[in-house]
């Protein structure tokens, strides 16, 4: 791998992390001031508007200046948020621009990969990449649970810290120490090098940014297998945010664990996610990659069976399994995604046009799952609901898979460009 790449791998990691220790601290704040349940998946609602709202305009924004310099900025943002949270804004809100900072971060560090990296090597370096947003996942979860924690919140350490912090409420200390972690991020990004790629300047009027983005969403979805690959990912990661709150709920209702031990029980999600991801880096070569749709449907007959599960340890090992089954199904898809981007597009542009049908997915499930919420539905049969979509959807993007491969709009054998 190209030196630069593990202080990438570093930044990533720990703006990540603080990511999702910050959800949990803001379930926690909305918790104490007894909101109801459907508020949330408002969370990371408002938390993902920004990637939809500003989708045209992020890419470019990557592209125009040196990636790290934009990803150190964006670190920048999430400290403000975090900031905003300990001075008493609705958490909400606070999340939502922690969503901007993450927004502008992701088509930087995405973008960056394909610039650090040859096309041969697109498949480990995401694999690598995955295993540090889900490791990132995992430790910010348990970190989240930690701090929202009854252990914390009543050490000496926690109480001596506090001491002068006691009017930003019981939180304070643990969103401080969050905005620590977010520093230490925008710091990591100042090591990584320049990859000294550099595109020809955009117009930034509005409706220039938007027709180019307009071409660019046409671009990859007229694209065989950018359509294949994007219509995956769409639907894998809005899948992905309904289901980590889910098992959350889940976690809480069926195995009758407090919100920091469900919180620990995604623990065993996330080592399946690297483990998957591991095997996917090893086994799967980049024009290999379609070979991979049917465990997309696999998944989705998985997920019933949580619905059957009442004790932990199964819990764990069903997550696990989860875990395992999804990495090394979405790895090779995202690097399938990114080398078709950057054929057709730029770094910046194709991961923009990537994040925003990602996080509108996200939008959309996190908007019906607080309205099924809201509508009194039971856990086990979202879970139900939520496996039907998932081996459905997988179902129809096999099919077209198979429909374009025997019209010969795909064909095998001629390299990269038409796998």
């Amino acid at each position: 791998m190209a030196p630069g790449f593990y202080f990438l791998l570093a930044a990533q990691f720990v703006s990540a992390l603080a990511d999702n220790a910050l959800l949990l601290v803001a379930m926690s704040l909305l918790i104490e001031q007894q909101q109801q349940a459907f508020w949330v998946p408002l969370l990371k609602l408002m938390f993902t508007l920004s990637y939809v709202v500003l989708g045209p305009w992020v890419g470019a924004w990557a592209d125009t200046w040196p990636k790290h310099k934009v990803m150190m900025r964006a670190n920048g943002i999430k400290c403000l948020a975090c900031l905003a949270m300990l001075l008493g804004l609705n958490p909400i809100v606070a999340f939502g621009f922690a969503g901007l900072g993450a927004a502008i971060y992701a088509p930087a560090k995405y973008g960056l990969i394909t610039e650090m990296e040859p096309a041969h090597r697109l498949v480990r370096a995401n694999g690598w990449i995955e295993v540090s947003t889900v490791c990132a996942a995992l430790f910010g979860m348990v970190l989240g649970g930690f701090l929202v924690g009854p252990t914390w919140l009543n050490s000496a350490l926690c109480v001596w810290l506090g001491a002068g912090l006691q009017s930003f409420g019981t939180l304070a200390v643990s969103l401080a120490a969050l905005l620590a972690f977010y520093a230490l991020a925008a710091a990591l990004n100042r090591l990584i090098p320049d990859s000294g790629v550099r595109y020809a300047p955009s117009p930034w009027h509005v409706s220039a940014v938007c027709a180019r983005f307009l071409a660019d969403q046409r671009a990859l979805w007229r694209d065989p297998l950018g359509s294949i690959s994007l219509a995956v990912t769409t639907l894998f990661w809005g899948v992905g945010a309904t289901l980590q709150l889910l098992v959350l709920a889940w976690a809480q209702q069926a195995l009758h664990l407090s919100l920091e031990h469900a919180a620990y029980l995604q623990a065993a999600t996330a080592i399946g996610v690297i483990a998957g991801a591991a095997l996917a880096a090893r086994l799967v070569a980049l024009e290999h990659t379609p070979k991979v749709l049917g465990v997309g449907i696999l998944l989705g007959l998985l997920l019933p069976l949580m619905s059957l599960v009442h004790a932990w340890q199964v819990a764990a090992v069903l997550t696990f399994v989860l875990g395992l089954v999804g990495g090394f199904f979405v790895v090779p898809m995202n690097a399938l995604l990114q080398h078709r981007g950057a054929t057709l597009l730029s770094a910046g542009r194709s991961i923009s046009v990537q994040n925003t049908n990602e996080n509108a997915s996200v939008l959309a499930m996190m908007g019906m799952y607080s309205a099924l919420l809201y509508a009194q539905v039971d856990v086990d049969q979202l879970v139900w609901m939520l496996g039907a979509l998932v081996a459905l959807g997988m179902g129809l993007v096999q099919w077209r898979y198979w429909a374009l491969k025997s019209s010969q709009r795909i064909v095998a054998g001629q390299g990269l460009g038409q796998l």
